[in-house]
């Protein structure tokens, strides 16, 4: 016995004189220099702020992120290099501190394996490598750890099965797998691990059953094993754990009944979370009996019957039992929201997607004013919406979509003057909608379509600042069109007026909805001329106006809307001609002018529009050729029936020829071979010779500016003359300076365009720059094919001379009085005096700003033909305008793709080559790869992720292998907020703020930017988002923000 009680002691005196492997062969007297080296070992590998002040003159024990033993001077008990910036795979040194009882490397940006050498450090108790990008297998040697209480593995990217020794630790306490890519069953060894407390090994890809042996781990609170494969039944003896606090498995397949008994030893259950999975049978009243619940989610499932009423006495925070196959056909089936009424901490009721009926009780109006979402949508409840019901004060999101509400909506609703989002489309209400709508200042969504609403619209609408998409269609609604709802600046997404009996004009003031993209009217009685500030709307992509009676023509000013895609005018009583400038909007795709009045010609600047696949003008009064490009060639997407003096076309359409034009007979002809064309020649030849002799007798002053023919000169660019610019920016003042670049300076100016002083930006190129000629060029010939709201609008283009006679070239674009993303960014670098000072952009406003460059990008990759990659995206050529909408401009760089797989490849020898900008440039290009629309996606990754850190890609602390995607990878998901650009958290912004601090949602919604962020960023072109799925996904995510 005695020889046996001093083995520690020599394994303690073995431990001290074991020297690192950097260490010299003579192991010193104590080990002060041997955990010292090891930790400078470890410096040498990672270029680390934290270890930067690691230095070798100090006691090691008081460096960051070291503890050394009390007992045991100068030995490492623990390790945190937690965010350190640590770039690379794990240092092999590690192993070599053996004494260490905690490792804590979580958020850096390690990848690689777990190296089998952690399998040394026998006196490890604590293991944290969260969040890094470590791969492959968990090795075997780390169950030589027998001291292990805690192993958290969460956030890589580890594989392959777990590993069945984990059950042999048997002083494991918390096992944290989640969110890898682990196969295969949950070892039932685990059933082992007496002492385990917590288990997370969701979002993985486990599958089998649960095993059963879990339920006789008497100490485990934490079971999360959501976002799995899992099949089978719950192991009932999960149910009889008193312990549990915490038990999660939605998105799996399990099935099965729960037992009538489930509720009843479970005091400490805060946390039961079963939905997203095919659970069947009634839902047991005993759940009753697990007071401590705070959130009981039961949703998509196949639950039947009714709720139990002492249901309602559990008063969780959250509750929801949505998308189900749940009852309710009499009031004593909804006696589970009368036992709610004394629930003051309820905060959510989701009942949504289920087959409650019957009358919506009173005592519903008696829920807790506290709560801040009631969905009952997708149900068959019927009768009157409860008089009270605007009781509910403290609600943001009401839900009674797609009932069989009949009765008036109750004025009482003005009271709930906190509410974001109201909904209540699909049902049977009737009357006129109450003006007390206009009390809901905050409301951001109201859906109102498809009911027997009658009367006009409220005017009061006009004092929903906030609101961004309305829908009242498909109702009984009467009168002229408000104009107060046209003047909410705030409407970004829809606003849907279809099928009712509004009469009356479209007032003026529909020019006021800058923002908004889709806008439907069709299917009422409106009158009058279309106004011409239609064209003032922008952001519109979709317009509907058909199915009314408007007369006059179609104004010209609609081709302004360049980024529209559908514009629907039919059955109208429109006359005239169709505009010669709808030819412009080269991104519309539908044109639908059928059932008109319309005469004259098709104009022949329709067959250019590359896009248009769909053109409807049957049954007007068209006449003469018919194009046979573009549309016109297609059978299927051009319709012209009804128009019985049309000719010519493609065969395929079988209309007759167009006759020749007929002359005047041979004395005609003869006239003019005898008389006119001697007469006319002699007068040209005099006026040559004069103008020659003219020419050479005045003494040369100064050369005219002259505009050559580039693309954007025509009849519909202004011409301008370098003396027009040279009067406009004050020859070119200093004081008119906006901007520099690496082909010239950009001046503001004030120029006389079409009789209407208009503010410009000028774009002089510096042609004494190599290539800056070139640039010109290629700029003109980029910019005259584009048309979209989210570009740089170009006005027209100088070339010539300037008074020197020294060649002179500029563009000219509308001005953008807000300068660009980088100046709101990065105030501190501009030091610029006419850029006025910045307060900030708030998250609203980045969002927004990245929609629009993400739109922008989508119009030049998929709707252009053929496509353009602008090759050089980043912050200061995006121009934002005076409503801080983003125009992405500087098309210098820009490449026309022509090849069938919308490819061009690189020539490095060329003056443009693979120019952009470090940080941005995709790393792809620096390698002689293939110009491509994903070189564009990578940048727009980068801007998002400058736009939320505030730093720039080429920031000082960016060195040694660290990258600005590799910052926010170590702060992913967990430290976000400590990255953030503390000018978003700082802006006042209350009305947003307490909405998103409401639900907690402000991480979320920046943890969903930085995931599409990197899905741009990948480092190959074939791992990256598509354009498309990424302008989808960044309406997404603000759509989310906005409801």
């Amino acid at each position: 016995m005695k020889s046996a009680a001093t083995m520690p002691h020599v394994l303690l005196l073995i431990l001290l004189w074991t020297s690192c492997s950097s260490a010299q062969p003579s192991a010193p007297k104590s080990n002060e220099g041997t955990d010292r080296d090891c930790l400078l070992a470890i410096k040498g590998s990672y270029r680390s702020g934290v270890l930067a002040s690691w230095n070798a003159t100090d006691d090691f024990c008081q460096w960051p992120g070291v503890i050394c033993s009390h007992r045991h001077k100068q030995r490492v008990l623990e390790l945190n290099l937690s965010s350190a910036g640590l770039v690379g795979t794990i240092n092999p040194s590690f192993n070599n501190l053996t004494f260490l009882a905690s490792l804590d490397l979580s958020s850096n940006a390690l990848h690689g394996g777990i190296p089998s050498s952690l399998g040394r450090l026998r006196w490890l108790r604590y293991l944290n490598l969260y969040n890094n990008s470590l791969q492959g297998d968990i090795t075997a040697e780390l169950q030589n750890c027998t001291s292990l209480a805690s192993i958290n593995l969460a956030f890589n990217q580890l594989s392959g099965v777990l590993p069945v020794w984990l059950g042999g630790l048997s002083k494991l306490t918390s096992v944290y797998m989640g969110h890898n890519n682990f196969t295969g069953i949950i070892p039932p060894s685990l059933a082992n691990l007496s002492s385990l407390q917590e288990l997370y090994l969701d979002t993985n890809n486990l599958n089998g059953p649960i095993p059963k042996g879990l339920g006789r781990l008497g100490s485990l609170a934490f079971l999360a094993l959501q976002g799995n494969h899992l099949s089978g039944t719950i192991p009932g003896t999960l149910f009889n754990l008193s312990s549990l606090s915490r038990f999660s498995v939605t998105m799996n397949e399990l099935h099965g009944m729960l037992s009538s008994g489930v509720g009843d030893n479970l005091p400490k259950l805060q946390y039961l979370l079963l939905g997203e999975n095919h659970f069947t049978g009634s839902i047991p009243a005993s759940l009753a009996n697990a007071t401590m619940i705070y959130n009981l989610d039961l949703s998509a499932n196949n639950f039947t019957g009714s709720l139990p009423p002492v249901i309602g006495n559990l008063c969780p925070n959250i509750f929801t039992v949505a998308k189900n196959q749940l009852e309710a056909s009499s009031e004593q089936h909804w006696e589970f929201m009368k036992f709610s009424t004394n629930c003051s901490r309820l905060r959510a009721i989701d009942i949504g997607y289920n087959h409650f009926a019957s009358d919506l009780p009173s005592f519903m109006s008696n829920l807790s004013t506290e709560l801040q979402m009631l969905h009952l949508g997708h149900n068959e409840i019927s009768g009157k919406i409860p008089i009270d019901t605007g009781n509910l004060i403290g609600l943001l999101q009401l839900w009674l979509s797609n009932n069989k509400f009949t009765g008036n909506l109750p004025d009482s609703i003005g009271r709930m003057k906190m509410l974001l989002d109201l909904r209540f489309e699909n049902n049977l209400l009737s009357g006129i909608l109450p003006s007390s709508l206009g009390n809901l200042t905050q409301l951001g969504l109201i859906y109102a379509h498809n009911n027997s609403f009658h009367g006009p619209l409220p005017s009061s609408l006009g004092n929903l600042q906030q609101l961004t998409e309305a829908t009242f269609s498909n109702n009984e609604l009467s009168g002229p069109l408000p104009k107060e709802i046209f003047n909410l600046s705030s409407l970004s997404y829809a606003l849907v007026l279809s099928s009712n009996n509004f009469v009356g004009s479209l007032p003026s003031e529909v020019g006021g909805l800058t923002k908004l993209v889709f806008l439907y009217i069709s299917g009422n009685n409106l009158s009058g001329s279309l106004p011409d500030e239609l064209g003032n709307c922008q952001s519109m992509m979709e317009l509907c106006l058909d199915g009314n009676s408007f007369n006059n023509s179609i104004p010209a000013s609609i081709s302004k809307i360049q980024g529209l895609v559908l514009l629907n005018l039919t059955n109208n009583m429109l006359y005239g001609a169709i505009p010669q400038q709808l030819g412009l909007m080269t991104g519309l795709e539908n044109l639908y002018l059928a059932h008109n009045n319309l005469s004259g010609e098709i104009p022949a600047t329709l067959e250019n529009m590359g896009s248009l696949y769909q053109l409807d003008i049957s049954f007007n009064h068209l006449t003469g050729q018919v194009p046979v490009h573009g549309v016109f060639a297609n059978t299927t997407g051009f319709l012209f029936v009804g128009n019985n003096r049309l000719c010519g076309g493609i065969q395929e359409l079988l209309l007759p020829a167009c006759p020749e034009r007929m002359d005047d007979g041979p004395k005609h002809h003869q006239v003019i071979r005898k008389f006119v064309i001697p007469i006319a020649s002699t007068i040209i030849l005099c006026l040559i010779l004069v103008s020659i002799i003219f020419f050479f007798r005045r003494k040369p002053k100064t050369l005219p500016s002259r505009t050559t023919g580039h693309h954007l000169v025509g009849d519909k660019n202004p011409r301008v003359s370098y003396a027009d610019l040279v009067k406009a920016t004050d020859g070119f003042s200093s004081s008119n300076l906006i901007g520099a670049g690496r082909y010239g300076s950009v001046y503001k100016g004030t120029l006389w365009l079409r009789n209407t002083r208009t503010e410009v930006a000028v774009k002089v190129f510096d042609l004494q720059q190599s290539g800056s000629s070139k640039s010109f060029s290629a700029e003109c010939e980029t910019l005259s094919k584009l048309r979209h709201r989210n570009l740089i609008s170009v006005i027209t283009c100088c070339s010539g001379f300037d008074s020197d006679q020294n060649g002179f070239k500029a563009l000219v674009f509308d001005f953008m009085p807000n300068n660009n993303l980088d100046t709101w960014l990065h105030p501190d670098s501009y030091k610029v005096p006419s850029v006025p000072p910045l307060q900030g952009l708030t998250l609203m406003q980045r969002l927004s700003i990245a929609s629009d460059v993400v739109d922008a990008l989508d119009y030049l990759h998929n709707d252009c033909q053929p496509p353009v990659v602008h090759c050089d995206l980043k912050p200061s050529n995006i121009l934002l305008d005076e409503d801080l909408s983003a125009h992405v401009g500087d098309f210098v760089l820009a490449k026309i793709l022509s090849d069938p797989s919308g490819h061009m490849l690189i020539n490095s020898k060329s003056t443009i080559g693979i120019r952009g900008t470090v940080g941005y440039l995709a790393p792809e290009y620096g390698e002689g790869s293939e110009v491509s629309p994903s070189g564009d996606v990578y940048s727009f990754g980068i801007i998002l992720l400058e736009m939320l850190t505030g730093k720039v890609p080429t920031h000082s602390i960016f060195t040694d292998g660290l990258t600005l995607q590799k910052h926010v990878e170590m702060a992913f998901p967990d430290q976000l907020m400590d990255i953030v650009d503390p000018a978003i958290l700082s802006i006042e912004d209350s009305d947003l703020q307490d909405k998103i601090q409401g639900w907690g949602e402000i991480n979320g919604i920046i943890l969903s930017i930085i995931k599409l962020a990197m899905m741009c960023c990948k480092q190959t072109p074939a791992e990256r988002i598509c354009t498309r799925d990424a302008a989808v996904e960044m309406h997404r995510i603000r759509m989310q923000y906005v409801t």
